[in-house]
């Protein structure tokens, strides 16, 4: 005879406590033990027909996971497929017809739980994800010339062989002279993936094209009308030593997502050689590589407003008072302090702008450790004037927070966060923002 010993007990081990649970258990033991009586009562030593022990096995498979995993569309499929062949036998369906009818409605209605979805994304999260497999031995080595985007990787004849894009450059800061092992791209038909870097050579001068680099460079203006003059720490963009301001084309992409606004942050290139340099240099400057940075959501313009003071009252305001606070703004220039310190102003804060992006720590202690609330704009957080200026905060016991522009509302609500003691950054977090009523 088929021992159904260790079905019922997958069964029983699979059950919750829920009610849904335990119905779809005890109907399906029911079934279970019944048809094993009745097999007892026809004879024939109590053996049921292959066919029909097949399609109880399947039956119990599929109840048994879907049990353990209510809602599974593959565990319903199963199981209601063998329940409607069971059905099929006279026998079966004249002693178990009721209860089949039940289990074939409660089947039909069993819906994930938050416990099956939980499990779900639990096992989900456990599960090793799969490493690109790289063939090491497959790779061949070349050295690479630096471009002012990308690359290209030469052989020992000096011959270019394989493009490498600039996301790959970044990624491994591959510089000329480099020696690195590549294989081609299977898509495409000259550009190759590094897998590794495995040295350096210096290179002849006449080998490859000197360039220099502007490395996080502050985009500011409106679209249209961007530029770059300055990077976060506050230096200046300066070509053959002399101060330059580069126009950008506002309606660049890199790779097709990430675009230029006022408060981007990008990398600058340009070859040492190149000609236009000496009559006019930002015609030679190109854009090496935007960083991807949290920018607030713009709003156009109908009309320009007579003023700034005026601007901060026709929008909706944060529900909140400083109480004359003396509020720290870090601005890496002048430019826009004037819309900053009307936000502080507008909430009676008494508004100080500091110089955090030039001076010695020390000036930056001594203009900190008076205040109460102290405000980094910036769209790159990351540089050595935040660590002072956190660090001195913390000393000195002042509330902070990060802009990551000089965008309005982006100010205001980080301004909130110091005051409310919530996170400096904002970053893709969920963060409440309380609007006074009756604005």
């Amino acid at each position: 005879m088929f021992d159904y010993r260790n079905n019922l007990k997958r069964i029983l081990n699979s059950t919750e406590g829920d009610e849904k649970s335990l119905k779809n258990s005890l109907n399906a033991i029911k079934l279970v033990l019944g048809m094993i009586g009745e097999s007892r009562e026809n004879g024939a030593d109590g053996e049921l027909d292959p066919k029909v022990i097949a399609q109880i096995n399947t039956f119990l498979q599929g109840i048994t996971k879907l049990i353990e995993r209510p809602g599974n569309k593959d565990a319903k499929k199963t199981a209601l497929g063998a329940l409607h062949k069971l059905t099929f036998d006279q026998n079966i369906t004249a002693n178990f017809g009721k209860q089949l009818g039940q289990l074939d409605q409660a089947i039909q209605s069993s819906e994930e739980t938050s416990s099956a979805v939980n499990r779900k994304i639990f096992e989900e999260a456990l599960k090793p994800k799969k490493e690109k497999v790289r063939d090491y031995r497959k790779g061949r080595r070349y050295t690479v010339i630096r471009a002012l985007k990308g690359a290209d990787l030469i052989n020992d004849n000096g011959e270019v062989v394989f493009e490498v894009n600039e996301s790959q450059i970044h990624d491994l800061n591959l510089k000329s002279g480099d020696i690195v092992e590549a294989i081609p791209l299977s898509d495409g038909l000259n550009e190759a993936e590094v897998l590794r870097v495995v040295g350096y050579r210096k290179l002849r001068s006449r080998d490859y094209d000197k360039i220099e680099d502007f490395k996080y460079g502050v985009v500011q203006g409106t679209p249209g009308n961007l530029s770059v003059s300055r990077n976060i720490h506050g230096e200046r963009l300066t070509i053959n030593h002399k101060p330059v301001i580069v126009t950008l084309d506002s309606s660049y992409y890199q790779n097709g997502s990430v675009h230029l606004e006022d408060g981007s942050i990008v990398d600058l290139a340009w070859y040492t050689g190149d000609v236009r340099l000496k009559k006019d240099p930002a015609s030679a400057v190109q854009i090496r590589w935007i960083y991807e940075t949290e920018q607030p959501k713009r709003i156009s313009k109908t009309k320009k407003e007579k003023s700034s003071r005026e601007n901060t009252q026709k929008l909706a305001q944060l529900d909140m008072n400083l109480h004359y606070q003396r509020v720290g703004i870090a601005v890496g220039d002048n430019q826009n302090e004037a819309v900053l310190e009307g936000i502080v102003n507008r909430y009676n804060g008494i508004a100080i702008p500091i110089d955090a992006f030039e001076g010695k720590k020390k000036v930056i202690e001594n203009q900190i450790k008076d205040l109460d609330i102290v405000i980094l704009v910036t769209a790159f957080a990351a540089h050595d004037s935040t660590w002072n200026i956190r660090e001195f905060a913390s000393k000195y016991h002042v509330k902070f927070a990060v802009s990551s522009s000089k965008g309005y509302q982006v100010f205001e609500r980080a301004l909130y966060r110091a005051e409310n003691g919530m996170p400096a950054y904002e970053g893709n977090q969920q963060l409440e923002y309380k609007m006074l009523k009756n604005n």
